[in-house]
C-alpha cells in the first residue's frame, strides 16, 4: 500500500523520536572521536546572536592619563581614543538527506523504512562531523574565502620564539577579526617552541607550558564590563597522538603508586587541573603543537534561531516522490582576547 504525504511526515517525525531495534556498526570516519559538533549541540556551551555577524570592543592602550602632581598643579586633560573594534562575519552550513516513499515497498516491512530514514539521518550528521572538524582544525586559506568559517588556526598563529608573537594569521593583512597585530601588538596570542629531539620533557616542554600559563593569565587591575564567561574546565590543552602518549610517560614517570594498571594515565593527563585533550585532525600536525585554549575569551557563536535548524521532510519540486531534509547552521568563531590563547609547538 502506498503512502500518502501526511503519512510519510509522521513516520519521519516518530523516527527522530523513536529509534526502533535495528542497529548497525558505523566504521564511515577516520577520526577516533570528535571535539566540534559535540561543543555545538550543547547550547549552554555557544551564544547565540543575531545581526550579519559580531563585532567587540577591545581596549589595545590606556591613555597614560595618571600622574603625579604637586599642589595647586593646573590639570591637563587628554582624551584619547583607546577601544578598537574586531569584527566576525557570520558562514553558513548545511547538511541534507532524501528518500523516495517507494523506498519502503523495495524495503518491505514497518521497520525498514523507519531504520532507513535513521542511517541517512544519521550519516547526514557524520558528514557534518567531519567537515566542521575539519574546519575547525584549520583555517580559511585567505581573506578571499568568503564562504568558509574561522578555525582555531585563524586566530591562534604559530612562531618558533618566545612571547606574544603570533600575529596576523597568513592570507589576511588586515589581521584576525579584521583588527592587525602589526598596528596593535597586544593582538596577539602567546608562541614559543621546544626541542623537537628531546620530545615532552619536564625541563623543556613542561616548563615553557607553566610559563606560558602564567603569561597568557590576564587580569585587569579594575572590574570591567568584559566578555568572559567562565573558569575550569574552559580551559583546555589540545594536542596530537605523539604527543599525548609522551605525556603519559612524563605522568607515569612521577607517580609512586601506579598499582596494577598497565596504563594508569590514559585519559587522565592534565596539566594545572586543565585537561589536556587529544585531537585526531591534529595528528596531521607534523610538529606537534600543543594549543592552550581558553574557552572563556574564545567561542563559537550562532546567529539566533539557526543552531542546528532541521526543516522537512519537504518533496522536491522537481521529483514528486522524492522528500528531503536539510540541517542549517549559521555560526563562526571567535575570540575576544587572543592574549590568553597560545600555542608551543617542536621546532
Amino acid at each position: 500500500m502506498a503512502l500518502s504525504h501526511d503519512q510519510i511526515l509522521d513516520l519521519v517525525k516518530a523516527t527522530q523520536k523513536e529509534l526502533g531495534r535495528m542497529k548497525w556498526t558505523e566504521i564511515a570516519t577516520d577520526l577516533s572521536h570528535y571535539e566540534v559538533l559535540p561543543k555545538m549541540l550543547k547550547k549552554d556551551r555557544v551564544q547565540f546572536e543575531t545581526g550579519e555577524g559580531l563585532q567587540r570592543n577591545v581596549m589595545t592602550e590606556e591613555s597614560g592619563a595618571a600622574k603625579h602632581v604637586g599642589l595647586y598643579n593646573v590639570d591637563d586633560v587628554n582624551v584619547s581614543d583607546v577601544l578598537q573594534n574586531i569584527d566576525v562575519p557570520f558562514r553558513h552550513t548545511t547538511t541534507n538527506y532524501a528518500f523516495d516513499r517507494r523506498e519502503k515497498a523495495m524495503n518491505g516491512g514497518a521497520e525498514q523504512i523507519v531504520d532507513l530514514i535513521r542511517v541517512r539521518r544519521a550519516d547526514s550528521m557524520i558528514s557534518l562531523a567531519v567537515l566542521l572538524e575539519s574546519t575547525f582544525w584549520s583555517k580559511p586559506t585567505d581573506s578571499t574565502d568568503k564562504v568558509t568559517p574561522f578555525g582555531l588556526f585563524y586566530w591562534i598563529v604559530q612562531n618558533a620564539s618566545e612571547g606574544f608573537n603570533g600575529g596576523n594569521p597568513a592570507g589576511f593583512s588586515s589581521g584576525a577579526g579584521n583588527l592587525s597585530s602589526t598596528t596593535f601588538p597586544r593582538w596577539a596570542n602567546y608562541t614559543n617552541s621546544y626541542a623537537a629531539s628531546g620530545g615532552v620533557s619536564k625541563t623543556d616542554l613542561i616548563k615553557k607550558l607553566r610559563k606560558a600559563h602564567r603569561k597568557t593569565d590576564f587580569r585587569s587591575p579594575v572590574d570591567i564590563p568584559d566578555y568572559r564567561t567562565g573558569r575550569g574546565q574552559n580551559y583546555r590543552l589540545y594536542v596530537n597522538e605523539s604527543t599525548i602518549s609522551d605525556m603519559e610517560d612524563v605522568g607515569e614517570g612521577q607517580n609512586e603508586n601506579l598499582g596494577r594498571d598497565l596504563a594508569p594515565m590514559d585519559g587522565t593527563i592534565a596539566f594545572r587541573r586543565n585537561p589536556v585533550v587529544y585531537i585526531p585532525k591534529l595528528d596531521d600536525e607534523t610538529n606537534n603543537p600543543v594549543f592552550l585554549v581558553n574557552w572563556s575569551v574564545f567561542n563559537i557563536f550562532f546567529l539566533r534561531g539557526e543552531h542546528l535548524r532541521e526543516e522537512g521532510p519537504d518533496k522536491v519540486a522537481s521529483q514528486h516522490n522524492v522528500y528531503q531534509v536539510h540541517v542549517d547552521l549559521t555560526w563562526n568563531t571567535l575570540c575576544t582576547n587572543r592574549r590568553r590563547l597560545g600555542v608551543i609547538y617542536a621546532a
